[in-house]
């Protein structure tokens, strides 16, 4: 080529790209976000340092960083304008709606469903019917469910027979909307009743029902059980979402002994298409705190 028509080729060329930038920015088209291999879950506050304490702006940078999910522990105690506000921003930045907590007891303290009483089943059938309105608000499908501590006055196959019998009643009020109340068993105390995968696997076969499934934290089962992906492989048809935290210290991904990055992969390679809820602290403040915790999934993504 002449030296002539390269020159006039590369002017062209450069005027071009300049000119695609320029109705690019004229656009507000951005480059594209991170995409991350699974649908990972921020909650309420983990940004907040670098997004601001409004929770609409909160959700506007999780998008912006790539998350495609949010969860929210707490959203039975927000008022319903703020419920519906964050469903319909959430729609808007094609997020999903992960878990919120079936409030009905004081869970450390409360046998609640283990006892059989009436009472406390009428609480919970009550949160039940609660927890739909809350979900249509929001567009969320699944709900956490805690049963309680062990009541030490009665033998163990009727606490589970008792546990069972509520849990069948709130499938009764789930199932017609679709949704799905998700076990968790915890680690917190040795007198929570449900704190193996195997124990909860067991519940879910009893209630026999599709909005009666499993959360598998693996904060939590490292605690307790650990041989995650060997537990995982045996509970696999009824685990229905997943969430995160490092043993020790409950923090991000990478500050702990749990391999991540081998268990994200095993969950990936299993086909599961649904949430991985981010219920953890940020183990450094601030704002680098912040994006030393969008570094780590980046590094335990990249399988």
């Amino acid at each position: 080529m002449q030296r002539r028509n390269f020159l006039k080729n590369s002017l062209l060329t450069t005027a071009a790209v300049a000119a695609g930038a320029s109705v690019a920015a004229a656009s507000g088209d951005q480059p594209a976000a991170r995409k991350f291999k699974l649908k990972y879950a921020p909650h309420f506050g983990m940004f907040e340092q670098s997004a601001g304490k409004d929770l609409i702006d909160q959700l506007k940078f999780m998008a912006d960083q790539g998350f495609t999910a949010m969860e929210d522990n707490g959203m039975m105690g927000r008022t319903p304008e703020m419920q519906s506000k964050i469903g319909e921003t959430m729609a808007k930045l094609g997020m999903t709606m992960g878990v919120f907590v079936v409030s009905f007891d004081n869970w450390p303290l409360a046998t609640s469903l283990t006892s059989g009483d009436k009472e406390w089943r009428d609480k919970f059938v009550k949160a039940c019917h609660g927890a739909v309105e809350t979900a249509k608000r929001v567009n969320a499908k699944w709900m956490t469910v805690v049963p309680g501590n062990y009541d030490r006055r009665l033998p163990m196959g009727i606490q589970t027979a008792n546990v069972v019998e509520s849990l069948r009643r709130g499938a009764e009020i789930f199932e017609p909307h679709g949704l799905v109340m998700v076990l968790e068993p915890l680690s917190d105390t040795p007198d929570l009743f449900m704190r193996y995968s195997d124990q909860t696997y067991l519940l879910c076969k009893a209630v026999n029902s599709p909005s009666c499934k499993i959360l598998f934290d693996m904060w939590h089962m490292q605690r307790n059980e650990g041989r995650m992906t060997v537990n995982m492989d045996l509970c696999w048809d009824e685990i229905a979402y997943f969430q995160i935290g490092d043993e020790p210290g409950r923090n991000e991904p990478t500050t702990g002994e749990v391999n991540y990055k081998n268990l994200f992969k095993h969950i990936h390679d299993k086909g599961f298409t649904g949430i991985l809820g981010m219920e953890h602290g940020n183990s450094s403040k601030g704002k680098e705190g912040e994006m030393a915790v969008i570094r780590a999934y980046e590094t335990v993504d990249a399988f």
